[in-house]
């Protein structure tokens, strides 16, 4: 039977097409494109983080000579030797702060959902996310600034084009603002959660680090997944607008701690192809096997979620991790598609749905295609260059305030397309940079992955569950099809509307970077 798969057209195909690949011109091309170094590393960008980092070691000479400055280092001391013996303090002492940030940032969402949730917290939740930004700033600039860490003169192409993007968004804000607190507030809400990609980039020093984000991350989602799973067994009670009256056998949707099937399909996305990268990283079998039952479960999960635009999304993240890791998962995906959709009839009409005149028609009166052609409305009516104005319409912050009289004709809603809504608040300006941001981030995504790691083209006889055990480049080309996923997601979902999705999507960004540095290859691990 063995000799039979192995045999197999099946298994041969992908094998063949893996052989031609390597000695093809693309991928020739590939590594001459994909090779070369950031190319921000040799900008002017580079050389102002320098003389940032200078600036900041010469202000801590003066610091540590304070008196101020000795007695925190005192104070320091004696916490050290006071915790030494204890069983708890003592090991998470041993801990370095940056890491325990980097922890928290992976709990971003069970945090955020304690803090909600539980009594008497009501105040530290509308405050926390700020807090907890200024936490990370703090930390960066206080490591450059003792030399403990070099990572502030770390520059990247993606960074920079982040900051250009605040540029422009901060220049339209002040051009079009007709109401100034609810144009700031769009404008927050675009940008802030950007910054965790400055922070994390710069709090990763080494392998080890790299591993607690992406292993807290992948566990705190399966964690969640297994929750969405038991929503699903006991049919948890939802709004009666999540499903329409056409699709029968749609029971529930799980959404666990996300409050939203849509945003947890979102997040499952994001986790399912890193968790997947698992199974061929890990080298332990029972490891292995963990991992593959950990990945069948996010896909079990999002499922459950009866999230079209999230399945929409898992697909481009199994074409895209399949392409880079094991074309075999191809056949598997399509393979797994249509068992689903002959045997699972809740799952089938849920799609065909999406074919039928009643959902034209819904769509038409109150669904996707009446809240895009109002935006695109608004959008000319006012300037398609400069956009109706940040938070004035499609978002979040637009739904809080209503500055406009809703009619027969208007009313506000969340656009379901976040580019669209980028789009009508920003105008083609502000969407242009925001593709141009996005195209950086997917090159440097792909550099990452061909610089990751060992070379991918190595030891082809092995089966690649076996060739890529221990091999980084699995771990960035399960993020990368993660964020690429969610970029798709994002044309049927305001996914970034949610501000831990945002913080998430440009964290795990940060790491897919590092990752493909190298540099924790040859970088100590610094102690805080």
């Amino acid at each position: 039977m063995k000799t039979v798969i192995e045999n197999s057209m099946l298994v041969r195909l992908p094998d063949a097409f893996d052989r031609g690949a390597q000695h093809s011109g693309a991928v020739a091309r590939w590594v001459q494109a994909f090779g070369r170094e950031d190319p921000a590393v040799h900008s002017a960008y580079q050389a102002w983080l320098l003389r940032i980092q200078q600036a900041l070691e010469r202000f801590a000479s003066a610091w540590e000579t304070s008196a101020v400055g000795r007695a925190l280092r005192a104070v320091h001391s004696s916490a050290l030797r006071f915790t030494q013996g204890s069983a708890i303090a003592g090991p998470m002492l041993r801990i370095p702060l940056r890491r325990w940030l980097l922890i928290v940032f992976a709990l971003y969402l069970p945090v955020e959902y304690a803090l909600r949730t539980l009594p008497g917290l009501a105040r530290v939740a509308s405050v926390w996310e700020e807090a907890f930004i200024a936490a990370g700033l703090a930390l960066v600039f206080g490591r450059a600034a003792l030399s403990r860490s070099k990572n502030l003169a770390r520059a990247n192409a993606t960074e920079a084009a982040i900051l250009l993007f605040m540029a422009v968004g901060l220049l339209l804000m002040m051009l079009n603002r007709p109401y100034p607190a609810v144009a700031f507030t769009g404008y927050r809400a675009q940008v802030q959660y950007m910054v965790w990609f400055l922070i994390v980039y710069r709090l990763l020093d080494s392998e080890e680090d790299a591993c607690a984000l992406y292993g807290v991350f992948t566990g705190a989602v399966l964690l969640m997944c297994m929750h969405g799973i038991y929503q699903f067994a006991v049919g948890v009670e939802i709004p009666a607008h999540w499903v329409t009256q056409t699709e029968v056998g749609v029971r529930t949707r799980v959404f666990s701690l996300t409050g939203s099937p849509n945003i947890f399909g979102s997040l499952i996305v994001m986790a399912a192809p890193m968790t997947a990268a698992c199974m061929y990283y890990f080298r332990d079998v029972k490891w292995k096997i963990l991992a593959f039952l950990g990945t069948g479960a996010a896909c079990l999960c999002i499922l459950f979620t009866f999230s079209r635009g999230a399945w929409v999304g898992l697909v481009v993240a199994v074409v895209l991790f399949s392409l880079f890791v094991d074309r075999r998962l191809l056949l598997a995906m399509g393979a797994g598609i249509a068992g689903i959709l002959a045997t699972v009839p809740s799952i089938t009409s849920r799609l065909t749905y999406l074919f039928t005149s009643d959902y034209a028609e819904a769509s038409a009166i109150g669904g996707r295609t009446l809240r895009w052609q109002l935006g695109r409305d608004l959008l000319m009516e006012n300037s398609p260059l400069l956009g109706f104005g940040l938070g004035r319409f499609g978002g979040a912050v637009a739904m809080n305030n209503k500055l406009l009289d809703e009619t027969e004709t208007f009313r506000y809603f969340y656009m379901d397309n976040y580019y669209l809504k980028t789009l009508v608040e920003m105008g083609y300006i502000g969407l242009f940079f925001f593709v141009l941001l996005l195209g950086i981030l997917f090159v440097s995504g792909l550099r990452a992955v061909h610089q990751s790691g060992t070379g991918y083209f190595s030891d082809r006889q092995l089966d690649p569950l076996v060739r890529n055990a221990g091999n980084t480049k699995l771990l960035t080309a399960g993020i990368l099809s993660g964020l690429s996923g969610v970029l798709a997601h994002c044309l049927f979902e305001n996914i970034f509307e949610e501000p831990y999705m945002m913080a998430y999507f440009w964290g795990l960004a940060a790491l897919m970077v590092f990752l493909g540095s190298h540099r924790f290859r040859n970088a100590e691990s610094l102690e805080n």
